[in-house]
């Protein structure tokens, strides 16, 4: 099957919280991170607001039909990930890795100077896989106030073991 990835549409944006919802399944096999799978997730009404700003990439099948996003914001220098989510019978096939490969360029064209992101440190999808694509972790010193913030929103949803990263853009071909 072939899958492409566009900007987002409007029309979009009822469908995307179910593939939030589907993504989230792999954490039932998070020893103490199954809670996740059954969270809140993003609501069609904020996909909206990202889709309007021209944030949002979905990745499609041969039908259009979306089977995974990314969404994001401008948090200064840098341009950060606010959601990455592959529905589970996709997962693993780099569709992710090609969603963020279309953020990063975006990104770089629109002179941002990186792209940033919080995870889970501990689990092999999240800081693991982004560290394979070049992303470098944190540490507190060199957390942006909104990092800061960011994780400290995080903490306070019950969210432990994160960490922000961070992949440089500028002098990137």
């Amino acid at each position: 099957m072939l899958f492409t990835i566009r900007p987002a549409r409007d029309d979009d944006a009822d469908l995307l919280p179910a593939i939030e919802r589907s993504a989230a399944q792999a954490f039932l096999a998070c020893e103490g991170l199954q809670w996740i799978a059954s969270e809140d997730v993003l609501s069609a009404a904020q996909h909206r607001v990202f889709i309007a700003a021209g944030h949002t990439w979905v990745v499609v099948d041969e039908k259009d039909r979306p089977q995974g996003f990314l969404c994001g914001q401008d948090c200064g220098e840098d341009w950060h990930i606010v959601e990455l989510s592959v529905a589970q019978a996709l997962q693993g096939r780099g569709q992710g890795r090609r969603m963020i490969t279309t953020a990063s360029a975006w990104a770089q064209a629109q002179s941002f100077a990186g792209l940033t992101l919080t995870t889970f440190t501990q689990v092999a999808w999240n800081a693991p896989f982004y560290a394979r694509l070049g992303f470098e972790r944190l540490d507190a010193q060199r957390c942006s106030y909104f990092l800061q913030r960011q994780l400290a929103a995080e903490r306070a949803h019950g969210l432990t073991d994160r960490c922000a990263m961070r992949l440089e853009l500028q002098g990137v071909s």
